[in-house]
């Protein structure tokens, strides 16, 4: 009977997981905005400027919704929450699909509703999936979860481009809207928390590993700073790059540059999943300071080929550098759980999934500036690799599990 239930239990776990997986790669319909981009009439009188403000302010309001997304499913439970944040993101393509040529419907609806809608079902995917299982496969769920949004720009982005070939822009985002909308509202209902007795044996191994904290205790905790600063570095590396990959494909590959999305989005939830299931063996800060290493590694060989690489050469950097970026959304998750509790995870998660925010705002702005002024990107490459050295370099000086803290 007890291996009976111990099955059941397990099977249960694999379908919340898979549910949230499933959200993620919903909730990827993010990246479908450079498809709406390229297809916004002339006749709208856009500049391009406007064309990136309704994304820029999605990817804003997403990181900044995390917060208080988190603490409601913390507070409410994750099922609710997720399928506010369905609501939310159908809701806002609805508005920005009847906005005709207006920007202010487009910023509005796609910015400020949809990234609002992705902030609370990204917030409510994780947290009742890593529940269901015993903290030394906190990595590897992890990783599962979060890797659909990493895969989703394998779907997603052709799609749009089918939609657009024979629907409006307009007709298009309705579309979206609604299918998407019903889509993570059916599956929000499969997030549901374990049973009490089977949760609080959880929380009793985070107790006896000395790390159940409220956001502000972890606020006032030094390896928060850390984790967020090396957290901040690594996604924004990752964030400045994929865009130099993407223009460097273009040039060494020609027409077969669509394979550049492809590959970045396979390397991109593969690192997710990879580095989730190797954290969970060689420790949380000795991951993060592998794959911090790895990503200066290959960002300086990027630096090294550019345009004369060949396009084999190409797409393997492209693979390790979405990879390593991947890596981030499954590590710093794992360790915020591992290092500040199960209880107030999905607050304390969205207070540091603040950093990806910042990175994604403050790094491609200084990548821009840097190309303003002396006319190529080869002083970022060398910011870049910088900032990624003394991340690692940060993570092993000052090891948060010299407090310790158990991680696995």
């Amino acid at each position: 009977m007890e291996s009976f239930t111990t099955a059941k239990t397990s099977n249960r776990g694999w379908i919340v997981t898979l549910s949230g997986t499933g959200i993620n790669l919903a909730l990827g319909i993010l990246y479908a905005w450079s498809v709406f981009k390229g297809a916004i009439p002339e006749s709208w009188g856009w500049t391009n400027a406007q064309k990136a403000l309704p994304y820029a302010v999605a990817c804003f309001v997403f990181s900044l919704a995390m917060v208080p997304a988190g603490r409601l499913q913390d507070k409410i439970g994750p099922r609710w929450v997720a399928t506010m944040g369905g609501i939310f993101v159908g809701a806002g393509f609805i508005i920005a699909s009847l906005s005709g040529s207006s920007l202010a419907g487009f910023v509005i609806g796609f910015g400020i509703l949809g990234g609002m809608g992705i902030g609370f079902g990204y917030a409510s995917a994780t947290p009742p999936a890593v529940k269901w299982f015993p903290p030394e496969k906190t990595g590897l769920i992890t990783g599962i979860v979060v890797s659909g949004f990493g895969l989703a720009s394998c779907y997603i982005a052709p799609l749009a481009s089918k939609l657009l070939d024979v629907f409006s822009v307009s007709q298009a985002m309705m579309i979206f809207g609604i299918a998407f909308l019903v889509i993570v509202a059916i599956l929000s209902q499969f997030l549901v928390n374990p049973p009490v007795k089977m949760e609080s044996s959880t929380k009793v191994q985070a107790k006896a590993s000395n790390c159940e904290f409220s956001w502000k205790e972890m606020l006032s905790k030094k390896h928060f700073y850390v984790l967020w600063i090396t957290y901040f570095i690594g996604a924004g590396a990752g964030l400045t790059f994929i865009s130099f990959a993407q223009d460097l494909g273009k040039k060494s590959l020609g027409e077969l540059a669509f394979m550049v999305v492809a590959i970045l989005a396979i390397g991109n939830a593969a690192g997710r999943i990879m580095a989730g299931f190797i954290s969970d063996r060689a420790g949380r800060e000795k991951t993060i300071f592998c794959f911090l290493i790895a990503q200066a590694i290959t960002v300086f060989i990027l630096y090294l080929v550019k345009e004369g690489a060949n396009w084999l050469l190409i797409l393997v950097i492209v693979l390790l550098i979405g990879g390593n970026y991947g890596s981030n959304l499954s590590l710093f998750p794992s360790a915020t759980k591992d290092y500040f509790g199960l209880k107030n995870f999905g607050l304390n998660y969205g207070i540091m999934f603040t950093a990806w925010g910042a990175s994604g705002l403050f790094l491609p702005w200084l990548n821009g500036k840097i190309r303003d002024l002396t006319g190529t990107n080869d002083l970022m490459f060398l910011v870049i690799i910088g900032l990624l050295l003394f991340g690692a370099l940060l993570i092993k000086v000052y090891n948060p599990k010299r407090e310790g803290r158990k991680t696995y």
